[in-house]
């Protein structure tokens, strides 16, 4: 059977680059779950769709067809056959995402790709209801989290580095604030900690220590999968 590591926990908590790394060294596939979402927040944009109007999104998202393809080991999100993986990490498409991605229809749609590729291979799945929803009988489940600060202190010089001049550092966390809300309080697959998730908190750690740990307990989840505990 493929191992299924899900990684789950708010914006900014570092999951993706974290995820990506671990993925590497075990030699699985990563699959950046929020990044599909963002393509159907883009394809929404693009639409001149209001992410609120839940019917409208509903009624247009069967026209997006959202893939993933790796080249040279890196994660390409195709978006009607374009790729996109650079265009959709705009703060727009953040906050679009946010929103088209409490609907039902969306969500069917994606989990539906995310369970085959996970049925199929072994994978490192991130977002933000893997461990809940999306693979509740994951090997491995870890909720990854950090202060809303150390986390919009993250987001911002990511920015800053893209070059988006127009951001501030309290623009940025006051957007997480509300995200995490947002996130927390909808009412399909909301963010929460599975049950029999690891907890940890990454506000004080260094990015080798997070990916140190995740190994650790990769390691740990494989020794007794391997040993049929």
């Amino acid at each position: 059977m493929p191992m299924n590591i899900a990684i789950d926990g708010p914006a900014g908590a570092g999951k993706s680059t974290a995820a990506r790394m671990v993925a590497e060294k075990f030699g699985y596939i990563y699959v950046d779950t929020g990044a599909m979402y963002r393509a159907m927040a883009l394809y929404m944009l693009r639409e001149g769709i209001d992410p609120a109007d839940q019917e409208a999104v509903e009624a247009a998202c069967g026209a997006a067809d959202i893939s993933l393809e790796y080249r040279d080991g890196v994660q390409q999100v195709l978006l009607n056959g374009e790729n996109v993986t650079h265009e959709i990490r705009t703060a727009g498409v953040s906050r679009t995402a946010s929103a088209v991605s409490a609907y039902g229809a969306v969500r069917v749609k994606l989990v539906e790709l995310q369970r085959k590729l996970a049925g199929r291979r072994d994978v490192v799945m991130d977002g933000r209801d893997i461990g809940t929803a999306v693979l509740p009988n994951a090997d491995l489940k870890v909720y990854l989290t950090a202060s809303a600060h150390v986390r919009a202190l993250r987001r911002f010089k990511e920015l800053s580095a893209a070059g988006q001049a127009d951001v501030s550092l309290d623009g940025v966390e006051a957007e997480i604030t509300a995200r995490d809300k947002q996130d927390m309080e909808r009412t399909i697959s909301p963010l929460k900690r599975a049950e029999d998730a690891v907890l940890l908190d990454t506000s004080d750690m260094s990015l080798e220590q997070v990916v140190s740990e995740l190994e650790e307990l990769i390691e740990d989840a494989g020794s007794r999968g391997c040993c049929g505990c």
